[in-house]
């Protein structure tokens, strides 16, 4: 099984549908609330190079946030990345 990490903040809408998308998958992830821990907040920022949540992680790979997403899963990137391919490759 894929290690799937989501950076989120709790007040952000974004987060909350990419968190809807992965449970209604039946996708378990491990979710990281950085919305009050700094350390956190700049780990999520050093690994994607981006600034805002979520940040979507599969066995290491940055996927990206919602949008890249339900694209992954709407190309059957996702389901790949899941499955242990694809690695490296953008969405």
């Amino acid at each position: 099984m894929a290690k799937v990490e989501v950076y989120t903040k709790d007040w952000c809408g974004f987060s909350a549908r990419a968190k809807r998308h992965l449970d209604h998958r039946g996708i378990a992830y491990e979710e990281i609330d950085v919305t009050n821990d700094a350390v956190r907040e700049r780990e999520m920022i050093e690994r994607s190079d981006r600034h805002t949540v979520p940040q979507i992680f599969i066995d290491g790979y940055h996927l990206g946030g919602s949008d890249e997403l339900l694209a992954a899963d709407n190309n059957g990137l996702l389901d790949r990345l899941l499955a242990g391919h694809e690695k490296g490759e953008a969405a």
